[in-house]
């Protein structure tokens, strides 16, 4: 397994009007990049041990903090976090190393982003993989609308969107024991309120499960949160009815050659119709929670690796 103390050293790149906190590896292999998009509550330091093994399989890695986290830019308008703009910093990114496409990572909300920079962007992706999070086919009404419906009131998407601030404050507070509760494996829904479950770990004494990752890794999350704070990222969310809207005339359907991994054990429901939307797709399932290429890295960059290797021409 590889060394995570190994993670490469970060730069600060101006891109798409922000400022990027950008770790990269084996610019030797200049002409084959791939990009490596964090989730939430993450981190680029959570593909740490993904870079090394994409290195020696001959790629220039390069592991974006996206905008909101760690020493990434963190504009203060909402609105400054769309999926216009998330995609934008990737155009933007490819741009500064002179690359016309590239292969895209993402695991959780970096899938989600990953999805639409493909939908919104398509000459700029060869292929893409993505980790838990599957293309979400657009529903008759925006995302959180149809959430607060389904899910009620107190479901964290539909919180974070309809309560601004508050859970940004709790988990601001409690950041250390709210990421050591969230990185755990196969975590159970925390009772007795699961629509609550953010801010529920955040005030858990108790950690649930088994550790996603040592007590070292884990102050690298914490540290970053400590320092950026989490309303920035949690802006993500509040922009999903608006994305809805942003992707409404964009041709829904992806051709490229893609990769779903999924955890076995992960809360995130897999997708039925998955093949209808992105028909030239392989899917992996791995015996994992959600923090798939964390707590199963070995076989993650086996499934990576594996399936770069059938589409090494594409």
């Amino acid at each position: 397994m590889s060394n995570p103390t190994d993670f490469p050293t970060p730069t600060l790149i101006p891109v798409n009007g922000v400022v990027l906190e950008v770790f990269e590896a084996g610019q030797q292999n200049a002409r084959n990049p791939i990009v490596l998009c964090h989730g939430w509550p993450e981190h680029a330091f959570s593909w740490r041990y993904q870079v090394p093994a994409l290195v020696a399989a001959g790629y220039h890695v390069i592991v974006p903090n996206q905008r909101g986290y760690g020493n990434s830019s963190r504009p203060s308008e909402v609105t400054d976090y769309d999926i216009g703009q998330l995609s934008g910093d990737l155009v933007a990114l490819l741009d500064h190393y002179g690359y016309d496409n590239a292969t895209f990572v993402g695991h959780d909300w970096g899938a989600m982003v990953v999805w639409g920079l493909t939908l919104l962007h398509p000459d700029r992706v060869n292929k893409l993989i993505n980790l838990s999070v599957p293309y979400q086919e657009r529903w008759e009404k925006p995302w959180i609308e149809m959430m607060e419906v389904m899910f009620g009131d107190d479901f964290y998407f539909v919180h974070f969107n309809r309560q601004p601030g508050v859970a940004d404050a709790v988990l601001d507070k409690n950041t250390h024991q709210f990421l050591r509760n969230m990185y755990r494996k196969n975590q159970p829904p925390v009772e007795p309120e699961p629509g609550m479950m953010m801010i529920n770990l955040a005030n858990a004494e108790a950690p649930l499960g088994e550790p996603v990752m040592s007590d070292g890794d884990l102050s690298v999350f914490v540290t970053s949160f400590e320092g950026s704070g989490f309303t920035a990222s949690i802006n993500w969310y509040r922009n999903l009815d608006r994305n809805w809207h942003l992707l409404a005339d964009v041709n829904p359907i992806i051709q490229q050659p893609a990769l779903m991994i999924y955890g076995d054990q992960d809360p995130v429901a897999k997708s039925e119709r998955l093949v209808d939307f992105v028909p030239n797709v392989d899917v992996v399932n791995l015996d994992c929670g959600h923090w798939i290429q964390q707590e199963k890295p070995e076989e993650t960059n086996q499934a990576i690796l594996n399936w770069l290797g059938q589409h090494a021409a594409v």
